[in-house]
């Protein structure tokens, strides 16, 4: 067991590492608070061989270490820990007690070498590390549970960092490091009480304003925590809490243009004859608003007592309860591909859709401006215009506790663990659809909408688009407003519920060996027990009209009717967008569901069919239960002689998967199961030679498995109200990936708080998920089949409104069809890490003030090989491409390959710390990357039947502190300054821009008061 200590108790054995930890910056920070200015270390505090006294003068006379505190503090701890470890591992060190380098935890894990994030409306969610999502997140070292279905732990979003004192990232796991990843494991650790030096006080107060909500929300945190000597013993216990408020704005405007028009099949909408050669129309136009506010409270707790230098008992607890909250817009044109052989282009553009898999795609024009005006003629309601209002919450709350005991007798050490991790989820949702009723138009007395004409501009890669006032058709913007001339078409309410668990147990033992041989140091082994589960329940009540017999007026629900956000151009001042236009109120929506429902139904009631809502009841097709029963035991032995020290080991996992769900046929619920297992070893080998006391060679082989999302595995059916969108169907005979890594590096500590690495990682993987997608058949009219059981292709679903899909109004019709399958070959993933980190604090005699300046750099490059599992062009990918070169290979496919993979990253941070003022500027970019994350629901379908290609994008971050006082500091914090967008590809990366998304920019400011 590694020595600890509080106040005035030396440490009892393990002297190195800890007098390294002290030198970090949350211990040093409480030790030393009138140390405002950033001074030198003479020597590297890996030098440092004798035990460290508690009272940390500020310069030892000898000139062996000067403590420092802030960010230069933070790297040295960080580093430190880094080259102390016998795996590969990174670490983020807090500057001050609880204070990370950004607000958000994924950003936090944006500085690491290795790490890419992605954002939901500009938040960061998502973490890959070396190019996959596929990662553990622990607290403390207990595994976490997230909100959703899937493997991922807890969501980034819903913990504050300011309850975390440091961040560790493991690249390569030991044989004791539990299984499950294939990046890296990341644990989340919380300040430890018997580490405290003194009372720990410290409250912090802020403000986020962001620009595009044009708001600012509150954020507050407290840390308390102390220790207290109890005969002869200690008891030690640290309380952390934060209360966060936040609200995140981005628009994501989408134009599809998927529908190919022949050469000299098109006219203008005067009728000229259009282009003797093929191109690319407007099929869809959407205009996406995406709002989520989050209010978050985080509670982390730890006691621990010592009853003598040998026992130590702890426990944890750490809380979370975060209400995430959307409301967002969609203002869509649609029903644009009736009349897109009527409306041909003023201007084109040449997309080159560039080569998949060495095959040469070419090129061909696309719409790039002009107008689409209704033809009454040709069809009497399109293209026509819906206004959508998506209100819903994501209510979590989550709990993560443990409790154990580390023992020391004689040779031998100790741990027993018990872990539980609980996440019960609700997502209630109350949207809505409006169809509007143009009255310069007539009606054809049936559909529930009819023509309006739009404009589009999409010169300079903006995807813009609105009303064409300028049409003798155009409704004014008083007729856009006013209620009577808009109808209710959808409605759909839920209230879904994932209940997601772990509960662990673990016995960890090492017998200490230094002296009995001359190599090895310790042995260690283990076991752990651990049961995970998933219960997903679909309460859900969809509703669509269709018919103008069935569609209540504005005029019977107007008291529930409120203007839209008409700020969507504010991000790059945009002329064309759709500013006005009506939503049923999502602030009434959301607090008074039940209120809204109820006006909603007596407007139903009063329409000539006197339509009656359905209640939200739990859908059985939806439900599914999964749980997992793991055992794992695992060997290492530990060694060290002259240059060289590591481990060895090797760990056995053996797991059990049962899952149940239902079957429905005919309205008949019968339930169905299923069950599998499987075992693994995993050997599991790290090198560490210091070949100079400043060059650090490292090398290590590992492997280790990657268990697939429970959703996937699932046995049950959710269907989608899109008339485009796939319905997920589980694959329950998934087998879980294995990865085997090999890592090699080389650090050169040249100075102190410095280093220079170069890294090199090999991955070959097996068994990788893929995601397959079955298209739906469409005829030659774009037709699609209506009846079940969809024989040329698709799945039948029961709930979208066909719209321009069938000449048969209605609901239900055949959608494509997507699930996940294992590659049946082997993928191999290569990469290259380079870290710098250097400072000059030591020339402040000769750069005074500029002594204060320090760099942080990190460059990934990675490839990605091999993997024949492929996507396959959708039939509108097969129209166009065929279009282009009719000789071309059918069908056109690609091998999916590794989605979120960005060949190349890096980020640059430069910071400045002196006279109590601390500034970092951090600019992080990344290479392109395919992804299924798009804007407005769209789908495989919708991109062509590929993933789109996110194009590549950098972000520049800072943040300026200053210490008014030894106890108080001020500052502030900018994310996302320079209002950078994001731009998604359909096919190719630069080929047809299908999606964007223009996030918010938010600025943090407020205070910290230590006492």
């Amino acid at each position: 067991m590694p020595g600890y200590t509080g106040r005035g108790r030396p440490v009892a054995r393990n002297a190195r590492p800890f007098a390294q930890f002290l030198t970090g910056s949350a211990l040093a920070a409480l030790a030393l608070p009138s140390v405002a200015t950033a001074q030198a270390i003479e020597e590297d505090a890996g030098a440092v061989d004798e035990i460290v006294d508690d009272e940390f003068a500020n310069a030892a006379p000898d000139g062996d270490v000067i403590f420092v505190t802030g960010i230069r503090s933070s790297l040295q701890s960080a580093l430190n820990e880094k080259r102390d470890a016998d795996s590969l591992i990174e670490v983020i060190q807090a500057e001050d007690i609880g204070k990370l380098p950004d607000q958000n935890l994924a950003e936090v894990l944006e500085n690491v070498t290795g790490v890419q994030i992605t954002r939901t409306a500009g938040v960061g969610t998502g973490v890959q590390i070396r190019g996959t999502n596929d990662n553990r997140v622990e607290i403390n070292g207990v595994s976490t549970v997230g909100s959703g279905t899937g493997r991922g732990g807890i969501n980034f979003e819903d913990i504050n960092a300011a309850i975390i004192a440091s961040v560790e990232v493991i690249k390569a796991p030991e044989a004791k490091t539990v299984e499950g990843s294939v990046g890296g494991t990341i644990n989340l650790r919380t300040i430890r009480p018997l580490d405290l030096s003194e009372t720990l006080l410290v409250l912090r107060a802020q403000g986020e304003y962001s620009e595009l909500s044009d708001s600012i929300s509150p954020r507050f945190a407290a840390s308390f925590g102390d220790v207290w000597s109890v005969g002869g013993g200690e008891i030690g216990l640290v309380l952390a809490g934060s209360y966060t408020k936040q609200e995140a704005t981005s628009f994501r405007p989408r134009v599809d243009r998927d529908n190919v028009v022949l050469g000299g099949t098109s006219v203008t909408a005067a009728g000229a004859p259009g282009p003797a050669t093929p191109f690319l129309g407007i099929q869809f136009l959407n205009q996406e608003l995406e709002n989520f506010e989050y209010e978050t409270i985080n509670f982390a707790g730890s006691l621990e007592w010592a009853p003598s230098d040998n026992v130590k008992v702890y426990f944890d607890a750490i809380v979370n309860d975060q209400e995430r909250r959307q409301d967002s817009s969609r203002v869509q044109g649609s029903g644009v591909s009736a009349l897109i052989r009527n409306n041909v282009p003023d201007s084109f553009e040449t997309v080159d859709f560039g080569s998949l898999d060495g095959v040469a795609l070419g090129s061909i024009d696309a719409a790039l401006s002009g107008t689409i005006q209704p033809n009454l003629a040709q069809d009497d309601d399109d293209p026509n215009l819906r206004f959508s209002s998506d209100t819903g919450a994501r209510l979590t709350d989550s709990k993560v506790f443990r409790l154990g005991t580390e023992f020391e007798t004689g040779r031998f050490s100790g741990r027993i663990e018990a872990s539980t991790s609980r996440s019960d989820s609700r997502n209630p949702n109350l949207s809505t659809t409006l169809n509007f009723i143009n009255p310069n138009v007539p009606t054809d007395g049936t559909s529930n909408d009819n023509p309006v004409p739009f404009r589009y501009d999409l010169t300079g890669g903006a995807l813009s688009f609105g009303i064409d006032f300028d049409s003798p058709f155009a409704p004014t913007i008083d007729q856009l407003l006013d209620p009577a001339n808009v109808v209710l078409d959808a409605v759909t309410v839920g209230n879904n519920r994932t209940k997601n668990k772990e509960d662990a147990f673990r016995l960890d033992g090492s017998l200490d060996l230094d002296g009995l041989t001359g190599f090895f140091t310790s042995f260690d082994a283990g076991y752990r027990f651990n049961r995970s589960s998933t219960e997903f329940d679909l309460v859900r009540s969809t509703f669509g009209t269709g018919a103008i017999d069935s569609s209540p007026s504005g005029l019977a629900f107007s008291e529930l009717l409120v203007p839209g956000p008409d700020n969507f151009g504010e991000f790059d001042g945009r002329e064309l967008a759709f500013r006005n236009f009506l939503l049923i109120d999502p602030d009434q929506a959301f607090s008074d569901p039940d209120g809204t429902l109820d006006t909603l139904q007596a407007a139903l009631l009063a329409t000539p069919n006197a339509v009656v809502l359905d209640d939200a009841t739990s859908d059985p097709a939806g439900f599914f239960d999964i749980e997992e029963t793991t055992h794992s035991v695992y060997g290492q032995l530990n060694f060290e002689a002259g240059i060289l020290r590591g481990n060895a080991g090797l760990r056995w996992v053996t797991s059990t998967v049962e899952s149940l769900g239902n079957n429905v046929a005919n309205g008949v619920v019968t339930p169905v199961s299923a069950r599998g297992n499987y075992a693994e070893w995993l050997p599991r080998v790290n090198l560490s030679a210091e070949l100079t006391p400043d060059i650090v060679l490292r090398a290590s082989y590992t492997e280790d498995i990657n268990r697939p999302d429970f959703d996937d595995l699932s046995l049950s059916v959710n269907f989608p109200t899109g008339p485009n969108n796939a319905v997920a169907i589980g694959n329950p005979n998934l087998a879980p990936e294995t990865v085997q890594s090999f890592d090699a590096s080389v650090s050169w500590y040249f100075a102190p708080a410095s280093v220079i690495s170069v890294g090199f990682f090999h991955k070959k993987r097996k068994n990788l998920f893929v995601t397959q997608l079955e298209d739906a058949f469409e005829d030659a009219n774009g037709f699609r089949d209506i009846t079940a059981p969809c024989e040329q292709g698709g799945i039948y679903n029961p709930l979208p409104d066909r719209n321009v899909l069938s000449p048969v109004p209605g609901n239900g019709l055949c959608v494509p069809l997507q699930t996940i399958i294992n590659d049946t070959a082997s993928t191999t993933q290569t990469g290259v890490e380079v870290a710098f980190q250097y400072d000059l604090s030591q020339f402040e005699d000769t750069l005074g003030f500029a002594s204060g300046f320090g760099i942080l750099a990190n460059y990934t490059y990675q490839d990605f090989g091999g993997g024949e599992a492929s996507n396959e062009a959708s039939g509108r990918g097969e129209d166009i491409f065929q279009a282009i070169n009719p000789g071309i290979a059918t069908p056109v496919t690609a091998v999916q390959g590794l989605l979120d993979f960005s060949p190349h990253a890096y980020n640059v941070t430069l910071y400045y710390e002196k006279f109590g003022l601390s500034a970092r500027a951090r600019y992080t970019w990344r290479d392109a990357f395919r992804t299924l994350d798009t804007a407005g629901g769209a789908t495989l379908n919708s991109t062509l039947g590929f993933p789109v290609v996110t194009g590549a994008r950098g972000q520049l971050n800072a943040s300026v502190t200053y210490d008014v006082t030894d106890y108080l500091n001020i500052g502030v914090e900018g994310v996302n300054l320079t209002k950078s967008r994001i731009e998604q590809y359909c096919v190719n990366d630069g080929a047809l821009l299908c999606f964007q998304g223009l996030p918010d920019r938010r600025i943090t400011f407020g205070a910290t008061l230590k006492l």
